[in-house]
């Protein structure tokens, strides 16, 4: 790994072989100081510049936050795709801010401390559901999750399942969140919600045989250290509106 200063005093972290998302997340963590990380997709851009003190404001005002997550806008037709929106339930003009129980894992500011107690990214996913595990984890350390959605970003809307590993991922890494993070009793809960959503989601023969091969790795494969969040943890997010079996 190698690193090197470009325009306008960014350092730049260089690795010779691809680890992923959620692990090259992990390095450029360990590669910055400060009291927050701000975790930001290459094609996403700031339209204002106090985007990054409010979400701070946010995060520094309530002690127990861990994050801020922005609303997420396309720039060119200023929608916010539901995939965005961290709640399960959204009505016409509502408002959506305040805590929740998940969070858009491409654009959001987070506390260091409570990103280092709650373990990081797992880097082993590569691709895809690492947000899961860390807000989950970060509950269960005791911290809330905030999303505001009049602090604007714009973000380019794309489909994830443009990327070729997407169907193998998203079925590995779900079974790998639910080994890793639920209690026993709602790991098939879990899984079985999921495949049923899959199934009625997915049409395309092909996309669903590479997902049950996924999902087929991701019981078959070691899914890393089990950190089984507590009944407490379920409940929390449970009140912060989306229990963790979907």
């Amino acid at each position: 790994m190698a690193s090197d200063r470009a325009a306008g005093g960014v350092r730049s972290t260089y690795l010779p072989t691809n680890v992923g998302i959620p692990e090259g997340r992990n390095v450029g963590a360990r590669e910055v100081h400060g009291d927050y990380l701000f975790f930001f997709d290459d094609d996403a851009t700031i339209p204002r510049d106090d985007v990054l003190a409010r979400l701070v404001e946010v995060v520094r005002t309530r002690p127990r936050a861990a994050l801020c997550q922005p609303g997420l806008t396309d720039p060119e037709t200023g929608a916010a795709p539901r995939r965005w929106v961290p709640r399960l339930r959204v009505r016409p003009g509502e408002d959506q801010g305040g805590q929740v129980a998940s969070f858009s894992e491409g654009v959001v500011l987070v506390r260091r401390d409570a990103f280092r107690e709650a373990g990081g990214w797992p880097g082993q996913f590569f691709f895809g559901h690492e947000g899961i595990e860390l807000a989950w984890q970060l509950v269960e350390h005791g911290w809330t999750l905030w999303y505001d959605p009049g602090i604007q970003v714009h973000h380019p809307y794309t489909e994830a399942a443009r990327h070729e590993i997407y169907y193998r991922t998203n079925a590995r890494n779900r079974v790998w969140v639910a080994r890793r993070n639920l209690p026993v009793p709602l790991v098939p809960v879990y899984l079985g919600t999921w495949t049923a959503l899959t199934l009625a989601r997915v049409r395309d023969k092909d996309a669903l045989r590479v997902w049950f091969r996924g999902f087929a790795e991701g019981v078959r494969e070691p899914a890393g250290p089990r950190r089984p969040i507590s009944w407490r943890t379920v409940r929390e997010l449970s009140r912060a509106g989306r229990p963790p079996v979907i």
